[in-house]
């Protein structure tokens, strides 16, 4: 039985937070949540006969249509050959299609196809109830800290990408 006082039992941040058994806890945190949030949705990728890479992609299309296959590398920070079959498979699956770019023919836009909007869509639903809980269970000013640690482990040079994220890149 999950323990609903979790977050009461976690001592705040002292304001030596920078001592290393601190940064330790925090790290820490960062590994277990991390695994947490994926496994809410790995029983719905195995249904499904996709990995975690596969949403991974899936995901990122849904946020901008028309990426590039360059632009889904940078988000991923993986290789092209490991791309390319994750593309592959949605592909052959007739969860995406690719075509010549607008700006660039020699590049490939991404975009979903219905059946990739749903079932990206059905995962994130996971995800997005997982979030909702923590941020509900922790409040404002917390999810705005969150925010803020997680932006500054961002380099500062993906910083824009990201925050393009959702936006109509026209």
């Amino acid at each position: 039985m999950p323990d609903e006082n979790f977050l009461s039992q976690v001592p705040a941040a002292s304001a030596l937070f920078l001592r290393e058994d601190e940064v330790r806890r925090g790290i820490e945190f960062l590994f277990f949540a991390h695994a947490s949030l994926w496994r809410a949705i790995d029983a719905r990728l195995a249904e499904n006969d996709i990995g975690r890479a596969h949403y991974r992609a899936l995901y990122f299309m849904a946020r901008q249509p028309g990426l590039t296959i360059s632009d889904l590398l940078a988000l991923l920070g993986i290789t092209k050959q490991s791309l390319g079959r994750v593309v592959k498979e949605l592909e052959a699956r007739d969860l995406l299609t690719t075509r010549p770019g607008n700006r660039d023919r020699r590049q490939k836009e991404l975009r979903l196809t219905d059946g990739g909007r749903a079932l990206e869509a059905a995962i994130f639903t996971l995800l997005r109830d997982t979030m909702s809980r923590a941020y509900t269970h922790t409040g404002q000013q917390a999810v705005t800290g969150f925010w803020h640690v997680n932006e500054a482990l961002i380099p500062a040079r993906d910083r824009a990408r990201i925050a393009a994220l959702g936006r109509d890149p026209s």
